[in-house]
């Protein structure tokens, strides 16, 4: 079913109960009112937000206060199949990974876990402990940003493939060169085992059929192409991918809850906060191996990456 914007709601009881969704921008973003979120949800409060996320790529909610580690993994339980918290960040919880700045800050333009073959589904993140300024994250909409190319450019990305590597902490990036123990013992443990993955540049959308652009940091190099040519046609991709038409930002508060679709969205955290503490928490959900616009699926080159995620074959809209 879709959800669409409700009208306000006077009654206080049925404000709570009912799922109300609030459109934040015209390519990207909602906001979802009037839900406790609980591992209890109603099927319907439950296809409301599974829906909303299709539609809006990313979704928030405010006032979670409530949610603790248990009952966010609960919740996560009724969207899709929770993976473990990290292919190679094994040494800080197996259901929830710390987003911690004090191992760094993942202030770059990327997508989650695109190293391995099964990328991710969504990730549902939940604020824990914010700084007094800054630290909103943004996210950008793959299909938004594929709908917009000029037609020659269609073309291309629709023929090209990328090598993805975890040759880099995410959580440490170009910005923030300056390491500390923390964030270099948390880099050594990301890169601790290798993981090379082959994509495709546009791949289909598993329950929408949309195309949508994958791209971000974790693309060493396009396949076929030299380093030059790829980090050429890196940049003329990925800056189309992020133009701020296609983007919405969040500024976090206590208790909200953010769920990205990770299959058609990059995202950015801004390190905008000096050196006061953001902690969030992340649980992520297991995803399909992407496929081509023409049918290929994507080809895992080095690491196993069975031991993190099942792979999850979602249902298409046209067989729901």
């Amino acid at each position: 079913m879709t959800a669409t914007l409700a009208t306000p709601i006077t009654d206080s009881v049925a404000a709570q109960d009912v799922p109300t969704v609030v459109k934040l921008g015209a390519h990207i973003g909602a906001r979802i009112d009037g839900v406790q979120l609980s591992g209890a949800l109603d099927a319907h409060t439950v296809e409301t937000i599974q829906e909303a996320l299709r539609t809006h790529k990313v979704i928030f909610f405010r006032g979670q206060d409530h949610l603790t580690d248990d009952e966010q993994y609960a919740f996560a339980q009724l969207l899709g199949s929770p993976t473990t918290a990290h292919p190679t960040v094994t040494s800080r919880g197996t259901q929830i990974l710390p987003i911690d700045s004090d191992y760094g800050k993942a202030n770059s333009w990327h997508t989650d876990v695109t190293f391995v073959d099964r990328i991710p589904k969504a990730s549902i993140l939940r604020a824990i402990d914010l700084p007094d300024y800054g630290g909103t994250t943004t996210w950008a909409s793959g299909v938004a940003a594929y709908n917009a190319l000029p037609e020659p450019l269609k073309i291309l990305a629709d023929n090209l493939w990328a090598t993805h590597t975890n040759v880099y902490d995410y959580a440490a990036t170009s910005v923030e060169r300056i390491s500390n123990e923390k964030t270099a013992e948390y880099r050594a443990e990301f890169q601790s085992t290798y993981f090379e993955t082959q994509h495709p540049v546009v791949r289909v959308h598993p329950e929408t059929g949309e195309r949508t652009l994958l791209l971000g940091h974790f693309v060493k190099s396009f396949v076929g192409l030299t380093s030059a040519q790829s980090q050429a046609l890196f940049q003329v991709l990925q800056h189309h991918a992020i133009s701020l038409e296609y983007t919405t930002r969040w500024s976090w508060q206590p208790g909200d809850v953010a769920i990205w679709d990770n299959r058609a969205t990059q995202h950015y955290a801004v390190a905008d906060y000096d050196d006061q503490h953001r902690r969030l928490h992340r649980i992520t959900l297991a995803g399909d191996i992407p496929v081509s616009v023409h049918g290929e699926k994507s080809r895992s080159i080095a690491g196993d990456a069975s031991d993190y995620s099942v792979i999850d074959e979602p249902v298409r809209a046209s067989e729901r």
